[in-house]
């Protein structure tokens, strides 16, 4: 990790995967890396990425709201909440803090303010590109209303595990996925409301574009400044 460790409390390591990671080697990873960040070993950082085709399976997963019958593969993912699916067209980035400090406005030790602050980042992201996302009560994630039917859709999910003060797991945007694909769960375990993605509601952006928003609304959600590393090939 060269000089990661040297890296202030002013920046946070920033990594983009050009290929699709398998979720078990994601998990791996992150699990890793937990490790070595509460031992002081590694740096901070956010991890973006996208997936092959996955569900996974939070803490209190249902079997019966698994249904996919297009056989994907279906894995235990040791966070919060339900079934969630990843796919291609989805910007997947995993967040791992240390919290037993602060972060700009999320206080040491918060988890119920670092899940705020998360939300806050994916709906700071989403007015960048003019698209107006919302907290719900009882339900986890960030919501839109569609322009045309006015019906309640979810656009982004998010999942955390915090293990002995050190964050991992994080957020998910819908970017341009098979929306098709979110047929074979029960999303998160609610059936009355469905999802969506910016290009479902007429934004045609690139993963770059949504990455680019996603780095400039970060310091203003958790305070520190984004140093990118070279894109990763895994």
């Amino acid at each position: 990790m060269g000089d990661e460790r040297a890296m202030t409390e002013n920046n946070i390591l920033w990594e983009i995967s050009r290929r699709k990671v398998p979720y078990p080697d994601a998990l791996a990873r992150m699990e890793h890396d937990a490790r070595a960040i509460r031992a002081g070993e590694q740096a901070e950082h956010v991890w973006l990425l996208e997936h092959p085709p996955t569900y996974t399976a939070g803490t209190s997963a249902r079997p019966e709201d698994l249904f996919n019958p297009s056989g994907y593969p279906t894995w235990p993912a040791g966070r919060g909440g339900q079934w969630t699916y990843h796919g291609p067209g989805q910007r997947v980035c995993y967040v791992m803090l240390d919290l037993t400090r602060p972060h700009g406005p999320v206080p040491a030790r918060d988890v119920r303010a670092y899940v705020h602050a998360l939300e806050e980042w994916l709906i700071a992201t989403l007015r960048r590109f003019d698209v107006t996302g919302e907290r719900r009560e009882g339900r986890v994630g960030v919501w839109v209303a569609d322009p045309v039917t006015g019906a309640e859709e979810k656009i982004a999910a998010i999942g955390v595990r915090v293990s002995r003060w050190v964050s991992w797991h994080g957020v998910a945007i819908n970017v341009d996925p098979d929306l098709s694909d979110f047929g074979g769960i029960v999303p998160c375990g609610i059936r009355e409301h469905g999802v969506t993605s910016l290009r479902k509601l007429g934004h045609e952006v690139s993963m770059a574009d949504v990455d680019r928003a996603l780095r400039e609304s970060w310091s203003e959600c958790f305070g520190s400044v984004p140093v990118e590393r070279e894109y990763l090939e895994a």
